[in-house]
């Protein structure tokens, strides 16, 4: 109900305008104000005209001069009810662009900032309003509130330390250190490198405190006790956007969070929150990471091998499209590769370990596409390589979308390695891996095709088999024709086939891709028509006895 009349209000600013429709609802407001002053106690009514003032946000022009400055006067003025001070931090985070832009818009930010700071000790609902408000405030104000950066901080350690009350959750304070990490970024180097440290600082003290308890304490602490801080590296490494300040802090950092490795390697929780803070730390420093990134791989290899945590992998992903054209970085990065695949591979030796493991194998084949795009003369020669199509092969019909569409991704990048790469060395090694295969995989795509993934991943399949088309022309025409002529005429007539077929020889010659999908449909929508043809065809390709 509460959407619905937040869309018709959308709708009307839309039409009459949003300037005109705020001085309607501002008129409601204010008699709305006069009823409850008259009354005492009903407060509703102004925080129904609120919210339809938060609902046209969009509509009204951030230079508005007449009935904002208004408004924002009486937000200070409102009953601290609950739910009425909730939808006045929503609005005044709505509003925040206004707060930027107006003429006066700016020096009403000192009275919303205390009623944010209300909001913040009154209850969940409206702590976590102030909170997501402060940050929009921070977001489009960032450049005029550069000078106020030391009342900021105030303001965020008022809120995180405890002793102002902050009724947020955990989620909630990541907004706040989103904000102050997006003001940071506005500042100069030497400045803003102090306040990143400042901020850091507030994080650091309370890990290094759980980790002076030692191993075996670092051990027994919940993941929540560490990842509720960790969660906020990440915020500070994606938000913060000064390379080197940030690669200078990681470096100092990287023993707390070596020590947090060795010990909690198996708490996946734990893992994927200090792999993201360190995915955003090489995101947002690049080169500038120099030798902690060596000691960051060498430590996540060693852990992979103990302990499958899908997330050493996503990390991978994020450094090889860092460093993976670096050719000072070659040899680790050569290593790494080598390990993690090899390891996975061990892993992943059936159809049942992928259904199992699909977070392991979304994350293996993401990496993989990672590596052709950014490092192929890295991985194509590897040792590695072969094993990890014949490993692809396994786990093309793979139930869970994600791993089955980073599978297949991952072969059309494979079949597709000559759009972005021209070494023919490279292109060779790739020949002589997937030609011996080509008519196994070509089977594999045309069962996928016709039922064993479902439909929703049909553009997916459709893509990959017509990469392979592309690359290797009527040979694998030919591949597709011997796996066709597998289905029985019950199941599929021989025009079915043949339209099939030309369609395939079309994108040989070069047809545009969108021309031929037709046809690669039909015969997916024939094969599964009923349960029945589809067992038929299913039966007749056997894509699940090939490896």
């Amino acid at each position: 109900m509460v959407l619905a009349v937040a869309d018709v209000l959308s709708d009307a600013a839309s039409v009459l305008g949003g300037d005109a429709t705020l001085k309607i609802l501002y008129m409601k407001l204010v008699e709305a104000l006069a009823h409850s002053r008259n009354e005492c106690i009903e407060w509703r009514p102004a925080e129904a005209a609120l919210f339809c003032i938060r609902a046209i946000s969009h509509y009204v022009s951030s230079v508005e001069v007449e009935v904002m400055p208004q408004v924002m006067d009486l937000l200070p003025k409102l009953p601290q009810q609950p739910q009425q001070l909730q939808t006045v931090c929503l609005i005044i985070g709505a509003y925040s662009k206004w707060l930027d832009a107006a003429p006066s818009g700016f020096s009403k930010l000192p009275l919303v900032i205390d009623i944010l700071m209300s909001g913040m000790r009154l209850s969940e609902d409206s702590a976590a309003a102030a909170a997501l408000a402060f940050r929009h405030i921070c977001e489009d104000c960032c450049k005029k509130l550069c000078p106020h950066c030391k009342d900021l901080f105030q303001i965020y350690y008022t809120a995180v330390s405890g002793e102002g009350s902050f009724k947020g959750s955990a989620e909630d304070s990541l907004h706040l250190v989103e904000a102050l990490s997006m003001v940071i970024t506005e500042l100069p180097p030497e400045p803003a490198k102090d306040a990143l440290e400042e901020l850091c600082s507030s994080v650091v003290t309370p890990l290094q405190e759980i980790i002076n308890q030692g191993p075996e304490g670092l051990e027994k602490k919940h993941a929540r006790e560490l990842s509720v801080y960790i969660d906020r590296f990440a915020y500070i490494f994606r938000y913060v956007n000064h390379p080197g300040a940030v690669a200078d802090v990681v470096h100092r950092l990287w023993p707390i969070f070596k020590a947090i490795f060795d010990v909690r390697a198996w708490d996946m929780r734990t893992m994927e929150s200090l792999c993201r803070a360190c995915k955003y730390a090489v995101r947002t420093s690049g080169r500038f990471m120099g030798i902690t990134i060596g000691a960051m791989l060498e430590e996540i290899q060693g852990l992979y091998q103990q302990h499958h945590q899908p997330c050493f992998l996503y990390l991978s992903s994020e450094v090889i499209k860092i460093f993976g054209s670096d050719p000072s970085c070659a040899s680790y990065l050569k290593n790494m590769i080598e390990a993690l695949f090899q390891h996975t591979i061990c892993v992943l030796t059936n159809i049942k370990e992928f259904t199992a493991r699909p977070d392991i194998a979304d994350d293996c084949f993401l990496l993989a596409s990672r590596c052709i795009r950014y490092c192929p003369e890295l991985f194509i020669p590897s040792a590695v390589f072969p094993s990890l199509v014949d490993c692809s092969m396994i786990g093309i019909t793979v139930q869970h979308r994600e791993a089955s569409n980073s599978i297949l991704t991952f072969l059309s990048d494979v079949f597709d390695l000559a759009k972005s790469c021209k070494v023919e060395q490279l292109l060779s090694i790739r020949d002589s891996v997937i030609i011996p295969r080509g008519a196994t995989i070509s089977r594999i795509l045309v069962a996928s095709l016709t039922g064993a993934l479902p439909s929703s991943r049909l553009e997916t399949v459709m893509y990959a088999l017509l990469a392979l088309t592309r690359a290797y022309g009527m040979q694998a025409v030919e591949w597709a024709k011997g796996s066709v002529s597998l289905i029985p005429s019950t199941a599929v007539k021989d025009v079915d086939r043949s339209r099939f077929l030309q369609a395939l020889s079309d994108a040989a010659s070069g047809t545009d891709i969108n021309t031929i999908m037709g046809p690669v449909e039909e015969l997916s929508d024939v094969c599964r028509r009923n349960r029945t043809v589809q067992e038929i065809v299913q039966g007749a390709l056997k894509p699940h006895e090939l490896n």
